[in-house]
């Protein structure tokens, strides 16, 4: 069935080759060792694997890494319109997939793959890109996850890759950085700048940025994931009610609908939140408000705003408002949503009530979204109690 032997260019260690009659070629493997008897038993396991591949249906030969992507992110889209994954999702896994190609050679061929040709993929992406070990750890998911698709498909004769174990503390996990209050403040501040006729002549740019503009405000205020608020389209605006808020300010309570196929947990839920006065400005501004139509449409059209222009903008506000080292910090349009949650839990609302209007744990949040900053520490660092005849009274 098979052959091991040694030639001189491979310094005295044994390979294997071995003909595959449905494919008609050679397959040629080392088998990484000088030891004869060791030799011996890792060929008949290959052996026995390939045979069994072959009669499974299984591709020795032909596909090539890049196939086997191709392959899988298209079913993957099959999800998407299906309704089991966003649109965001799927974009997150085609930039996984381009990691990948970084890594690899995309006409590699699959079967010149083992289990360990992945072993070193998060010395790799440290070194290359110093990402996270929660980035990491997830890229490595999608690529076994990816490996499973493959093998169930025929493209590849094994299941999945190795890793080496990743240790992950929890100041790891969703630790982002948030702005201040200051920072906010002078965001918004700028925004009015950004979009002012003077900054942006051009009607239809500055209409644009006018959208930019109520978007940062919208997300703030409500608290939405970036998947669901640009999903959002104005049939999901329910109602905006003008009111009074605790210390007897206008306010306007906007109510939403944020469908499934735009949550990133798949389930529905009905919020009310600050920023109706935005969400009333946006669609004054915008060309379109048919209730399919989406609020962040491209100006003068239906489809929705590119992603690509989202993060430009983004880039221009943040050197406008002289955070130039924003990307280390991990400050991105997520973290509006952070910046949301904190201002709440500032404001003393109770981390359940929270969780519901944010759609997730209050766990998560605790986890994840409870960033004090120094005004909040102070403020628990000044209570206080003394002690009466009836007890302890605290006092804040």
């Amino acid at each position: 069935k098979g052959q091991i032997y040694r030639v001189n260019a491979s310094g005295d260690v044994y390979q294997l080759r071995m003909w595959i009659p449905q494919e008609k070629k050679y397959l040629r493997k080392s088998l990484k060792t000088r030891d004869f008897e060791t030799a011996k038993k890792r060929a008949e396991e290959i052996i026995f694997q390939t045979f069994s591949d072959v009669q499974s249906g299984r591709k020795i030969f032909g596909s090539s890494l890049k196939e086997l992507i191709t392959a899988f992110l298209e079913w993957r889209w099959k999800d998407v319109e299906g309704g089991i994954i966003t649109k965001g999702r799927h974009s997150t896994l085609i930039t996984q997939t381009n990691r990948i190609l970084e890594f690899k050679s995309g006409d590699l061929k699959l079967a010149e793959l083992d289990s360990n040709s992945f072993y070193d993929w998060e010395q790799w992406r440290k070194k290359e890109y110093n990402a996270k070990s929660v980035t990491i750890r997830n890229e490595q998911s999608t690529i076994n996850q990816m490996m499973e698709f493959g093998y169930r498909e025929g493209f590849c004769h094994f299941q999945k890759f190795e890793f080496r174990k990743i240790k992950i503390s929890r100041d790891d996990i969703g630790r982002r950085d948030i702005f201040t209050l200051k920072e906010y403040d002078k965001l918004v501040r700028f925004l009015r700048s950004y979009s002012s006729v003077k900054e942006c002549p051009d009607k239809y740019q500055r209409l644009e940025r006018l959208m930019v503009r109520d978007c940062v405000l919208i997300a703030s205020n409500t608290m939405l994931r970036v998947g669901e608020l640009w999903g959002l389209e104005w049939r999901d605006v329910v109602t905006i009610e003008k009111t009074k808020d605790a210390l007897d300010k206008d306010i306007h309570l906007a109510t939403i609908n944020i469908r499934p196929e735009i949550s990133k947990v798949r389930t529905s839920r009905r919020i009310i939140t600050r920023g109706g006065e935005y969400l009333e400005r946006l669609k004054k501004n915008s060309t379109h408000t048919a209730p399919d139509n989406h609020l962040f449409c491209a100006i003068g059209g239906t489809t929705p705003l590119d992603r690509k222009k989202w993060y430009l903008h983004w880039k221009n506000l943040m050197n406008g408002i002289g955070i130039e080292n924003y990307k280390e910090r991990q400050l991105t349009w997520y973290s509006l949503r952070h910046f949301g949650i904190t201002c709440r839990i500032r404001a003393k609302v109770p981390y359940l009530e929270i969780s519901k209007i944010a759609g997730t744990s209050v766990t998560h949040i605790e986890t994840h979204y409870g960033h004090f900053d120094d005004d909040m520490l102070k403020q628990t660092a000044l209570q206080n109690f003394s002690v009466n005849a009836d007890g302890l009274s605290y006092t804040l």
